[in-house]
């Protein structure tokens, strides 16, 4: 019996060892722009978004602006709820409440003519409002329950059922080129990004889960430049892949980490913004490998960094979306903070991190 017993711990020590070398091998070094990059000062401005007595943000999902500078911010928490407020952060209202759609916000965008899309993860539906806040176009659908039969997430590993036009699979984002032409990265399941018309017509798609170039771990975030290309933070595989409109890839930047948000900003000089977020699972051990925000040209060159994680005023607690506008005033949006903040960057030096 004692025999027994020694050979139980053993085995048990082993197991043990072994599931804490494989939870080891799961945390990824420092992107390797991190030692390079030179650190961009920055300041958060306390308490920009206000709601009314009573009201409360869940997880911080997805944040947008639009040309008034009118900010949408997307919540999840009880329900999925839209906010809208002015550009002082005062609110508005809410834009709809109770939808059929509203299941498990993802993320929120405005479009050149300041309608506003969102892509609801639960839901598998990509819905646009106009500015009004009425709905004017749905892609996707959502699963519906019949007798005897209700929907259920499949066990891990899987594989998913055969990709189909207009139908996805936990779809994460949207952007948009010139032509008003729309991309939908679709995102946990389908591992794929989708093009459509401006009238929500299918075109093409591309993209299958794997490591390959065109290939995808969870595309997690979209974003467009304004010659119409298409960059894709492939976040499983720590890497953005930049497509033409025609989704033939043009490029790989692999040096900033897990592309958990990623954004372009407007202008005749156009930046892109990169989140390596730590991510939401509170595993203290990604800390000191994740947290930062990288400022780049539209090539990938490194133009700087700021942020590390912590839920302190300028800190980062799981970056989800960003919003740039404009290049030095950004809206992040942080899921385990259940906030939004308004950064404000002071790229030739000044204040550092905290209130101004």
């Amino acid at each position: 019996m004692r025999r027994f017993l020694q050979f139980l711990c053993f085995t048990i020590g082993i197991l043990s060892c072994a599931r804490i070398v494989s939870a080891q091998a799961q945390i990824p070094p420092r992107p390797s722009a991190y030692a390079t990059a030179p650190d961009i000062s920055y300041t958060s401005v306390p308490n920009f978004i206000k709601l009314p007595t009573g009201l409360y943000l869940g997880e911080g999902i997805g944040v947008a602006s639009n040309s008034k500078g009118h900010v949408f911010v997307y919540t999840r928490s009880g329900r999925t709820r839209l906010f809208e407020f002015d550009q002082t952060g005062e609110y508005l209202r809410e834009i709809g409440e109770g939808l059929y759609a509203f299941e498990m916000a993802h993320i929120v965008r405005t479009d050149a003519q300041d309608n506003i899309w969102v892509v609801d993860e639960g839901s598998n539906m990509v819905i646009e409002f106009n500015p009004q806040g009425r709905v004017t176009m749905t892609l996707g659908r959502k699963p519906e329950a019949g007798p005897g039969w209700a929907y259920t997430t499949p066990p891990p590993r899987t594989p998913p059922p055969p990709a189909q036009p207009y139908v996805f699979n936990r779809p994460t984002d949207i952007t948009w080129d010139p032509a008003g032409d729309i991309f939908i990265s679709d995102g946990y399941g389908n591992s794929r990004v989708i093009k459509y018309d401006k009238n929500g017509k299918f075109i093409k798609s591309v993209g299958s889960f794997g490591t390959a170039p065109l290939q995808f771990n969870t595309p997690h975030t979209i974003a467009s430049d304004a010659q119409g290309n298409i960059y894709v933070g492939d976040r499983g595989n720590r890497r953005i892949q930049i497509l033409d409109s025609d989704l033939n890839l043009k490029k790989i930047i692999d040096n900033v980490g897990a592309p958990w948000a990623v954004c372009i900003t407007r202008g005749p000089h156009q930046y892109l913004y990169s989140s390596n977020s730590n991510p939401d699972n509170n595993d203290s051990r990604f800390v000191p490998v994740s947290g930062e925000i990288y400022k780049m040209e539209l090539d990938g060159t490194v133009l700087g960094k700021f942020g590390k994680p912590g839920k302190l005023l300028g800190e980062f607690s799981t970056v989800h979306e960003i919003d740039c506008r404009s290049e030095n005033e950004l809206l992040i949006s942080e899921i385990t903070s259940w906030r939004v903040q308004k950064i404000v960057l002071h790229p030739s030096g000044g204040a550092s991190k905290g209130s101004r």
